[in-house]
């Protein structure tokens, strides 16, 4: 990981450039032009179809968030982009429907369909964590002290494989498949709350919280913290380096399993190019929550979610401007705060 250079007590802080003060306060400006805009569509609209479209874009921000958590993960320990991190969603998608429907054979609601869900879930993030960690055996290892470009262009060149693959297993069209979980919801307030929202929370939090758990209390997430920090003073403590990185990939493809199943049975649709999209949106939420952070993670996979689904739902810019309005934001966010909400400004020794 980069070292963080600070100042000595009492030593001069070093005058901020105009112009970079100038950027930071037409930022602000049009970040409070843009709430005050929103608020206004609010007071339009009424509260009930904005928080409707906010409970809309959180579903979709709870799989965001899977999928960010995959990258993050991987960044936060040697600080590579795994661009094939997508397309390894993409392919949880497509074994989540042939786990359930050719192999369980299941395609209603029912106390077997949910057992068979649960079965799925397990043996999706199992492939998908076999996957990545095979990747990372055969593509990245040798390549750790390699030049950055090299890493980055062999994960550009995984993401080719994997869709092709995607395309062979799934075909050129998308596909529809039945699912499992109950349709309809309940209403609070007016707003329309599905049963498959609930059941992706029911799915998330867990593994969020697991996940934590795993990074900030086991052994093997000490590990992991510490080859971040450092992976020869690591080896020299006695810690398997190549087995830590190998455990993170597995975790990391697990739960990029994990939002495959999910995003299978909600959206019901599979297609050989949805990694590339999706993809990149979660790659978004980690820049934005601030990547190699696994709570900012989770922070940018809601937010995206949440602007996503209110710019949709109201009449802002419309559905054609979603992905204008989501690049817009990870713009803005590298123009003036390019450590991410949660990330810490850190400064490379040269």
């Amino acid at each position: 990981m980069a070292a963080t250079i600070t100042l000595r007590e009492g030593a001069p802080k070093p005058k901020t450039p105009v112009w970079t003060l100038v950027q930071i306060w037409v930022g602000r400006l049009v970040l409070v032009g843009v709430a005050v805009w929103m608020v206004y569509k609010l007071v339009q609209v009424g509260p009930a179809q904005f928080f409707q479209s906010a409970v809309d874009g959180l579903s979709n921000g709870t799989l965001y968030a899977l999928i960010a958590l995959g990258y993050t993960l991987v960044y936060g320990i040697i600080e590579l982009i795994n661009f094939a991190h997508g397309d390894l969603f993409m392919l949880g998608t497509i074994f989540s429907a042939w786990v359930l429907s050719d192999v369980l054979n299941q395609s209603t609601v029912s106390v077997a369909g949910w057992l068979s869900l649960v079965v799925a879930l397990v043996a999706v993030m199992a492939i998908c964590g076999s996957i990545n960690g095979t990747i990372e055996l055969l593509a990245y290892r040798r390549l750790r002290r390699a030049p950055k470009l090299a890493p980055l262009i062999t994960a550009v060149g995984m993401s080719f494989i994997l869709q092709q693959v995607g395309l062979i297993l799934n075909g050129s069209t998308p596909k529809q498949w039945p699912s499992v979980l109950p349709q309809g919801g309940f209403s609070i307030g007016g707003v329309q709350i599905a049963w498959t929202f609930i059941t992706v929370l029911c799915v998330t939090i867990p593994l969020l919280l697991l996940m934590s758990f795993i990074v900030q209390r086991t052994r093997r997430g000490k590990a992991m913290r510490a080859t971040a920090q450092d992976q020869d003073a690591a080896r020299l403590m006695g810690i398997n380096v190549n087995r830590t990185i190998s455990f993170t990939f597995i975790l990391g493809g697990a739960l990029a399993g994990a939002a495959g199943v999910m995003y299978q049975q909600t959206v019901g649709t599979t297609a050989y190019n949805l990694g590339q999209q999706l993809g990149l949106i979660a790659f978004t939420a980690a820049v934005l929550g601030g990547i190699g952070n696994l709570t900012g993670a989770v922070l940018g996979g809601v937010i995206i979610g949440v602007i996503q689904g209110v710019n949709e739902g109201l009449p802002l810019l419309g559905q054609r401007w979603s992905q204008s309005v989501v690049f817009t934001v990870l713009i803005l966010l590298i123009i003036f705060k390019p450590e991410g909400i949660l990330g810490k400004p850190t400064t490379e020794k040269v």
